[in-house]
């Protein structure tokens, strides 16, 4: 398995790109329209927690922070912590301005580009540090919500966070995991993937202190180049602690 995939400067940028980047900088002339309803991934995901204002919020596999500021909305508190060094170090830096990187369009041609927080969001409720999803610090406290995007597909050992989940919510609280179930032997060992649908699984794992209140898809767009995209759909569920 590899230690981190996530730290090349490709890759921080396809994500600077796919959490900040406006249509006209990701889709291409012409676009179909199922494109356009795949943008803003990291802001729809956090939309379906229920509706007011809690005090504290996790946010597992932030990448580059958009849903973390996102839920600086009617979070008090948002924590997010991410397994790549680069993005939780451009994830804080975007608190204090815009953050210039490059789109790859062809080859040696690239564009230069700048990421900023969207309007409304609140940095001071936001605080971003690198941890392991699987083996989480145990001082992090219980919260009210937790989020946790296109994560647990990307595991070495899934169960290891399930198994935490119970602890890190409090009575009530709520859970929204979005995955896109594309398990892959680079990332978890086929020994510890579903042995049944990715839904069936999580249900197994959790309906002892969870209740599922809601299951959804959700399309999400990551642009490769100026003519190569990947199209996915995330299934996303809402629960609430018992």
């Amino acid at each position: 398995m590899p230690d981190n995939p996530y730290e090349s400067r490709k890759l921080l940028s396809e994500y600077l790109l796919f959490h900040y980047g406006r249509p006209s900088e990701i889709l291409p002339e012409h676009a179909p329209q199922g494109m356009e309803a795949a943008l803003d991934f990291a802001v729809r995901t956090p939309g379906h927690f229920s509706d007011g204002e809690v005090s504290r919020a996790l946010d597992l596999g932030c990448a580059v922070g958009r849903s973390s500021y996102e839920m600086s909305r009617s979070c008090r508190e948002v924590v997010g912590i991410d397994f790549s060094h680069s993005f939780v170090q451009a994830a804080d830096s975007l608190r204090h301005g815009p953050l210039d990187y490059e789109r790859i369009d062809e080859a040696h041609l690239q564009t230069a580009l700048e990421a900023r927080l969207p309007e409304g969001v609140d940095p001071a409720r936001v605080r971003f540090e690198q941890g392991d999803a699987m083996f989480l610090r145990a001082d992090l406290g219980r919260f009210d919500r937790l989020h946790a995007a296109n994560l647990i597909c990307r595991l070495t050992e899934p169960r290891l966070l399930l198994e935490r989940l119970p602890d890190l919510l409090v009575s009530g609280g709520e859970l929204v995991l979005a995955t896109p179930c594309t398990w892959l032997g680079e990332f978890t060992r086929p020994e510890f993937w579903p042995e049944g649908s990715t839904l069936e699984w999580l249900q197994k794992h959790l309906d002892h202190a969870f209740l599922l209140e809601s299951s959804a898809d959700e399309p999400f767009l990551i642009r490769e180049t100026s003519r190569k995209f990947q199209w996915t759909a995330s299934q996303v569920t809402r629960w609430k602690r018992k």
